[in-house]
C-alpha cells in the first residue's frame, strides 16, 4: 500500500509494555477494508487510486486501476458501481462519484497514450482464451503480464463480446472500447476473429496450449412460447442489439413492443426509439419495484419517451396485434393471471427474456458438469477437467461486465499458479471499515459532481453518448470527497491531540506515518476518538 502506513512501535525503554498500572488499554494503528473495495467485483483497490488521483497523480491512479482492471474508460461508463452503493459517504451526504473519476482516468490514459508493458520474462507456456469479451480479455491481459503467451479466439467479427454487441453506442462509444482493447493486443496478445471452436480438446492439442480459459459469454436469447402468426415480426433483443453493429440496422417499424424487465429490455427499447419508433413499449409481468433493471436505466428510458406496461404478459401475437393478459401479484410476489385481456398494436415484438451460453464445444469432455445451462467451476475457476478454466456469463454469477472482468483476473491468478505447479491462495481480508468506525465530524458537506447529460431531443434521435465525463477540476474535487475509510492518510490528528506527546511522526525513508511511544501513552484513547478515518483502535494492554 502506497498510502501512509501507521504502525505501533515501542519507542524508548525496554519497559514499553509495562508503563503503568493505570493503563488497561492502548491504541494501535490498523488497516481496515474500505467498503468500496470490498464491493468491487473487479477487485480494484478503489481507495488507493482515489488517494493517488487526489494528489493529483493521474497516471499513478490509472496504473493502480490497471493492476486489476484493464478497462477503466469502459467501466467508467457501463459499470453499475456497487462500490458507490457501499460507500460510507452516503451516511454523511451522498456517495463519492467513484465511477465518474474512474472514467476520467480512463479517458485521460487514452488521450495521453499511456501503455502497460508485458512481462519481460517469458514462462514459455501457452494459454488459449476462448471468447474476446470482458472476461476473456481481462484474463489475457493478466496472464500476459505474468509472462505467459496468450491467444484469444472468438467467433465474432470484432473483439469486445457483449461490450460491443450488447451495449448500445449511446452508453459505450466504440472508439473508447477499441482503444482499450488495442492496448491489450499491443502487449503481445494474439487475437483470432471469426474462429469458432467446435472441438476444444483438439484445438488445445493442435495449438500446443498448456491451459485454456473459456469465456464464451451468453449470446443466445431465450425464447418464450407465444402463439404467433407467420406474418408476426418477432426477434430477440440480443440479435437486435448485435444487428446494430452491422452495416444495416434492424428494421423494427413504428410500434415496437419489448417483452422483459431487465437492463437489456431498457437498451432494446431505447435503441428502438433512436431507430425511429414512435412507440416503444416495455411489457413486464410484475411491478416496477420488482424489475431487475437498475432504477437509473428505467428513468433514462422514461425520459426518452419509452412507456411501461406493468403487470402484463403477452399471450398471443397475430399480424400487427398482440394480446396481453393482465396479471396480479400473489402474496409471494409471483404474478398470477386474471383472465382480463387487452390488445396492443405492434410492428415488431422484441424478446428480452435473458440469455444462454452455447456450450456445444464442451460436449464429450470428461469431468465437465453443466447445470441449468451454466458450467460448474471450483473456487479456483477450474472446471472438472484439469487445465480447463471458465468464467464470465457461462458460469453461475451475476451477468455484468464488472463481474466478467473480475472473473478473468481471478482465473488468471489461478491459471498462473496451476501452470507453475503451485496453488494460489488469496490473502485474508481486513475487517470492514463501517461508518460507525469513522469520525465524520471532520468532514464538511460536499455534494457530488453531477455528470453532464445530452439533451432529450438529441438522445431520442442520435446514438451520441448520453452521459458525459468530468473535467479535471471536477474529477479532482470528486476524488477528494473520499473519506479514506479505515486507512491512515497522515492528517496529523492523532499527533496533534495526544495530551502526552506519545504519538511520534516517522520520517519518510524510515516508515512513513506514525508510531506510538508506549513509555508515554496513558491509554486515554483520545487519538482513537479523534481519528477521522477509523485507522486506530483500542486493544487490551498486555502485562
Amino acid at each position: 500500500m502506497d498510502k501512509p502506513f501507521a504502525i505501533t512501535l515501542n519507542v524508548g525503554s525496554s519497559l514499553a509494555n509495562k508503563t503503568g498500572s493505570w493503563r488497561t488499554e492502548r491504541a494501535v494503528y490498523v488497516h481496515r477494508l474500505p467498503p468500496c473495495a470490498g464491493a468491487c467485483p473487479a477487485g480494484e483497490n478503489v481507495q488507493q487510486w482515489l488517494y493517488q488521483a487526489e494528489g493529483p497523480d493521474y497516471e499513478a491512479a490509472w496504473r493502480q486501476i490497471m493492476e486489476d482492471n484493464p478497462f477503466p474508460a469502459v467501466m467508467g461508463r457501463v459499470c453499475y458501481h456497487p462500490c458507490e452503493t457501499a460507500c460510507n459517504r452516503a451516511e454523511l451526504d451522498q456517495t463519492v462519484g467513484i465511477n465518474s473519476v474512474e472514467r476520467f482516468l480512463g479517458d485521460e490514459a487514452i488521450e495521453q497514450g499511456w501503455t502497460v508493458e508485458a512481462s519481460s520474462a517469458s514462462t514459455g507456456q501457452r494459454v488459449l482464451v476462448v471468447g474476446a469479451g470482458p472476461s476473456g480479455l481481462s484474463a489475457a491481459y493478466q496472464l500476459t503480464r505474468t509472462g505467459h503467451s496468450v491467444t484469444i479466439v472468438d467467433s465474432g467479427s470484432a473483439a469486445g463480446g457483449m461490450m460491443r454487441f450488447g451495449i448500445p453506442k449511446y452508453r459505450l462509444p466504440r472508439d473508447v472500447l477499441d482503444a482499450e482493447v488495442q492496448r491489450i493486443l499491443d502487449m503481445g496478445v494474439v487475437l483470432e476473429l471469426n474462429h469458432k471452436v467446435t472441438d476444444l480438446l483438439a484445438t488445445m492439442q493442435d495449438g500446443g496450449f498448456d491451459a485454456v480459459f473459456l469465456a464464451i459469454g451468453a449470446h443466445i436469447g431465450k425464447r418464450a412460447y407465444i402463439p404467433a402468426g407467420d406474418s408476426t415480426h418477432i426477434l430477440d433483443a440480443v440479435s437486435m442489439l448485435r444487428g446494430m453493429e452491422g452495416k444495416q440496422p434492424p428494421m423494427l417499424g413504428r410500434r415496437v413492443i419489448v417483452y422483459g424487465g431487465g437492463n437489456t429490455a431498457m437498451d432494446a427499447a431505447r435503441t428502438a426509439k433512436r431507430l425511429g419508433a414512435t412507440d416503444a413499449v416495455v411489457v413486464y409481468r410484475r411491478t416496477r419495484d420488482r424489475m431487475p433493471a437498475h432504477d437509473f436505466e428505467v428513468e433514462e428510458a422514461l425520459d426518452e419517451g419509452v412507456t411501461m406496461k406493468w403487470l402484463s404478459t403477452i399471450t398471443q401475437a397475430e399480424g400487427g396485434r398482440l394480446q396481453l393478459e393482465k396479471m396480479e401479484l400473489d402474496a409471494t410476489g409471483f404474478p398470477q393471471p386474471t383472465g382480463e385481456f387487452e390488445e396492443l398494436e405492434a410492428d415488431s415484438l422484441v424478446l428480452a427474456l435473458g440469455q444462454e451460453a452455447d456450450l456445444s464445444l464442451l460436449e464429450g469432455i470428461p469431468g465437465i458438469e453443466i447445470e441449468d445451462h451454466v458450467v460448474t467451476v471450483g473456487p479456483n475457476m477450474m472446471t472438472g477437467h484439469a487445465g480447463i478454466f471458465a468464467g464470465g456469463d457461462m458460469v453461475p454469477a451475476e451477468r455484468t461486465v464488472t463481474v466478467g472482468i473480475g472473473h478473468g483476473r481471478k482465473a488468471a491468478l489461478h491459471i498462473d499458479a496451476w501452470l507453475r505447479g503451485a496453488q494460489y491462495t488469496p490473502l485474508p481480508k481486513h475487517e470492514l471499515a463501517t461508518f460507525d468506525k469513522l469520525n465524520p465530524w471532520y468532514y464538511s458537506d460536499a455534494p457530488p459532481t453531477v455528470r453532464p447529460q445530452l439533451d432529450a431531443a438529441r438522445r431520442r434521435s442520435t446514438f451520441d453518448e448520453v452521459i458525459g465525463g468530468l473535467d479535471e477540476s471536477n474529477a479532482l474535487f470528486e476524488a477528494r470527497r473520499c473519506l479514506s475509510c479505515g486507512n491512515c492518510f497522515a492528517c496529523d490528528n492523532c499527533y496533534g491531540v495526544c495530551p502526552d506527546n506519545a504519538v511520534v511522526k516517522l520520517e519518510p525513508g524510515v516508515a512513513y506515518g506514525y508510531a506510538i511511544d508506549l513509555d508515554y501513552c496513558k491509554g486515554c484513547g483520545m487519538c482513537v476518538a479523534e481519528c477521522p478515518c477509523g485507522a486506530l483502535e483500542m486493544v487490551p494492554e498486555t502485562i
